[in-house]
């Protein structure tokens, strides 16, 4: 059964952890927002103040599609206090290991965090792609969010490649000269 310790961190063999279903699609949609305030405010050039990776229609598309399942953690009142999104990413024969979960995206809601609850949800996917014959989870971090990192790495994740940018012109002056061709 699950529960919260003495300092209302998750607790339990059993978490409030589902598969996201379409009743769902709001509050993926109000964390979604979450997420890309904390990106935004990292790295404006990137990411739109107020916008969200998926609209409502990628939401319901995503959570319907096998390969990319979306876990959420309900509350007991039924809001929804976390979710995790991913994909299962199939290699060419030149990998040795075949298959695996990629974590595209997690996120706890502000008012919940620091409970336990994305250790539980991270669990979940992990015990997932174990059930399915994965044996391998990535994900990506962004250094404007070092906090995630350290989240990450007290789960056992390791640094596996690098992901370098070289930006060569802002992208307000990209979107200006895309928006001029398209004018003319």
């Amino acid at each position: 059964m699950t529960g919260t310790d003495k300092d209302g961190k998750v607790s339990g063999a059993e978490a409030p952890i589902r598969r996201a279903e379409p009743r769902d699609i709001p509050g993926i949609a109000r964390l979604l927002l979450e997420v890309q305030a904390i990106h935004a405010k990292g790295r404006p050039d990137l990411f739109e103040q107020g916008g969200r990776k998926y609209t409502d229609e990628e939401i319901a598309a995503i959570t319907a599609d096998e390969d990319t399942p979306v876990f959420v953690y309900e509350s007991a009142d039924g809001g929804l206090q976390g979710y995790v999104f991913c994909e299962i990413i199939r290699h060419g024969r030149s990998m040795n290991y075949g298959r695996e979960l990629y974590i595209d995206d997690l996120c706890v809601d502000a008012a919940a965090r620091r409970k336990g609850i994305g250790r539980a949800l991270v669990q979940y996917a992990e015990n997932y792609a174990a059930s399915v014959g994965i044996f391998r989870v990535t994900l990506n971090v962004w250094e404007i969010n070092p906090e995630a990192g350290r989240f990450y790495e007290s789960l056992g994740f390791r640094p596996l490649k690098t992901y370098l940018e070289k930006t060569i012109r802002r992208s307000e002056e990209i979107w200006t000269t895309d928006q001029k061709s398209k004018v003319k």
